[in-house]
């Protein structure tokens, strides 16, 4: 089964973070009922991937101000059909930050979300059951703007609020200040 490695994460975030069982239980239970999870025409939601990445001295985040949906988030995007989320994610990342010198800290989950995209054109609203994953960047931080981006920074973990007051994204930049 494809899907058996994601569920086996799933299984090891639940046993790490217990708190947030109602979140991975429901993303769980949609993988599972979802054989087409990781594919975008699945009209319900789809599997994503995208890390929050740190720069070398693990002081800062990059966050990329999302052109469609105008905020500020950490890089990632849709699988098509990619059940490897590592990969979707790193891969997400290289794209949309052109940063080539990205390695994960773990392989394991750092985050799960699952947030409703608004109808947008000729897509109707769904969720994203969004893989996140921690990733450093090794290199010198040099990043290029893609196209899906009105911009790129990086953000000093401590003024994270100038930029986006979601509770997701304080959670991830909570989870990796306790990692320090």
């Amino acid at each position: 089964m494809h899907r058996q490695p994601l569920l086996d994460l799933l299984e090891d975030y639940l046993m790490r973070h217990p708190a947030e069982g109602d979140t991975t239980l429901r993303f769980r239970d949609f993988v599972k009922r979802n054989p087409l999870c990781f594919e975008r025409r699945l009209a319900a939601g789809h599997v994503t991937g995208s890390a929050w990445i740190l720069d070398a001295s693990g002081e800062k985040t990059l966050l990329t101000h999302h052109r469609k949906l105008n905020l500020w988030l950490q890089p990632g995007g849709h699988a098509d059909g990619n059940s490897d989320v590592l990969a979707v994610a790193m891969q997400e990342c290289l794209e949309e930050t052109g940063l080539n010198s990205l390695v994960p800290v773990e392989r394991g989950i750092f985050d799960l979300d699952i947030h409703r995209i608004p109808a947008r054109q000729e897509d109707p609203a769904h969720y994203h059951y969004d893989v996140r994953f921690l990733v450093r960047d090794t290199g010198e931080g040099a990043f290029i703007v893609s196209e899906e981006s009105h911009e790129l920074a990086w953000v000093p973990l401590e003024r994270l609020e100038d930029y986006t007051i979601e509770w997701s994204m304080r959670r991830m930049r909570d989870k990796a200040l306790r990692r320090q």
